[in-house]
């Protein structure tokens, strides 16, 4: 205390607070890792360290709960790169749904269907390497591939605190897939069916919330049939990807697996929702009384299915205009970057006008994530900024039992903050990247919104250098399990 007043160790003033529902003109006042006050005006009180907003807004870190690391590079050095791509994009927690094989400092190319250890033998690895590495927060989804590991369940979130479970329906009977979906290798699902899939249900819905069964749904009987038929009438073009996974073939993954959640009271998370149809199933299992949380990604709600080859595949414009709207209504919950860092250029992925040999899925995601949100999103008023916020920050925290601590600006979170240009006009380029693999699909794009300063738990960890026009590590790595 100086002179009767609170000393922090950082303030910020004159900014523009979201705190959904309201955006309020106010000051933040940090104690150490923690939010300490939020008041009208603390300019006269003694701090360490003082930031001027400038009256720009002040968002909470942003919560992604999807990324993929360690499939394509070893698991250390994805944490080295790949997190500091994250926080540049105002990530300060991320969720890494990452199979056993996966978590290594070892890189292995193939996985085999030995290599899906329990996650009890390798959760000390995980969290040694980002304690080491991490420049963001970090928590782990177990991508969960045989009977063994579901039957970790319990052990997993009492002894770790693991609250999440996701299963790659599109690789059940893992052996019938092989040679159809070549990640699969790398990331080492062989031979789970929906047994096991029920098992880990169970064990969810004993537990409660916050546990939560994660689903990828892509269903990949009736997918074959129709990507046979489109080969063998000579289509290449990159819509064909997304025709060879109609909208009825998510949306039947969500209905089947939302009567299964029903049955075992494990609440159900839809990852990267693409379609109204999937949407419309959603909105009828929490009319049943599911607790159920529908998550899209924004390059489903910026790209079309002519940009690119990834899985579930980018839709038509139609369909993204839907899901615009069902971000707004609150009918989709949350949203995940769906990172995957190749590490090669695009040149390595990309076989133009053949998408049978294009490699699935593009880098670098995650740095754009919240500038196209702001942009395509906020200035474009296809959503408010506290809906924004809601849809980037508060709601995956609450789905991952991570909220009040994270996810909002409120005394006593954590001071994970983002101060953000609404009105900055930037163009992203290729030289700005930090994600090892060197380039982004939104080369070239010019959004308007952009975050220039990050803080993760009171202290500066990235700002943007205007003159160097990218995002440089003011702090050394702080992530923490």
């Amino acid at each position: 205390m100086a002179n009767g007043l609170m000393e922090y160790d950082l303030v910020i003033n004159n900014g523009k607070l979201v705190i959904p529902p309201d955006i309020i003109s106010s000051s933040i006042g940090v104690k150490g890792e923690k939010i300490a006050a939020i008041a009208t005006d603390l300019s006269g009180f003694p701090t360490k360290k003082t930031i001027d907003a400038k009256g720009n807004y002040v968002l909470p870190g942003v919560v992604d709960p999807e990324t993929h690391l360690g499939v394509h590079r070893s698991l250390e050095d994805d944490f080295i790169s790949e997190t500091k791509a994250a926080v540049a994009g105002g990530v300060t927690t991320w969720g890494m749904m990452l199979t056993s094989p996966t978590i290594s400092r070892t890189f292995k190319p193939v996985k085999d269907a030995a290599d899906s250890v329990p996650f009890s033998q390798v959760m000390s690895a995980y969290e040694d390497m980002g304690n080491e590495h991490s420049m963001v927060d970090y928590f782990l989804t177990p991508l969960v591939s045989n009977d063994a590991q579901v039957e970790e369940i319990p052990v997993l979130a009492e002894k770790y605190g693991a609250t999440s479970y996701k299963y790659y329906l599109h690789l059940k009977r893992g052996q019938d897939t092989l040679g159809h979906w070549e990640p699969q290798k790398k990331i080492g699902v062989y031979g789970f069916d929906d047994g096991t899939v029920y098992i880990g249900m169970e064990h969810v819905g004993r537990l409660g919330p916050p546990c939560i069964t994660c689903i990828h749904p892509e269903n990949w009987e009736i997918i074959r049939v129709l990507q046979a038929r489109l080969i063998k009438q000579g289509r290449m073009d990159n819509a064909a990807w997304d025709e060879r996974c109609p909208h009825f073939v998510e949306a039947t993954h969500v209905r089947q697996y939302a009567y299964l959640a029903r049955v075992t009271k494990s609440p159900l998370y839809i990852v990267h929702t693409t379609t109204q149809e999937s949407i419309d199933e959603i909105k009828l299992a929490r009319n049943e009384g599911v607790k159920i949380i529908g998550e899209t990604g924004f390059v489903y709600l910026s790209l079309d299915h002519d940009a690119y080859k990834i899985n579930v595949p980018l839709r038509d414009r139609e369909t993204m205009n839907q899901l615009w709207k069902a971000v707004a209504n609150g009918d989709v919950d949350c949203i995940g970057s769906d990172h995957v860092n190749h590490g090669v250029p695009r040149d390595q992925m990309e076989v133009k006008g053949d998408v049978w040999k294009t490699v699935s899925g593009f880098s670098s995601r995650v740095e754009a994530m919240l500038p196209v949100m702001l942009s395509e999103g906020v200035n474009k008023g296809r959503i408010t900024l506290p809906r924004c916020v809601e849809f980037c920050c508060e709601n995956p925290a609450k789905a991952f039992g991570l909220f009040p601590k994270k996810g909002v600006l409120r005394v006593g979170a954590d001071a994970d903050i983002v101060l953000v240009d609404l009105k900055k006009k930037q163009t992203i380029k290729k030289d700005m990247l930090l994600t090892s693999a060197g380039w982004s699909i939104f080369e070239g794009w010019e959004v308007t919104g952009w975050p220039y300063q990050v803080i993760l738990r009171g202290e500066v960890a990235s700002e943007w250098n205007e003159k160097e026009q990218k995002h440089q590590m003011v702090s050394k790595p702080r992530g923490k399990y």
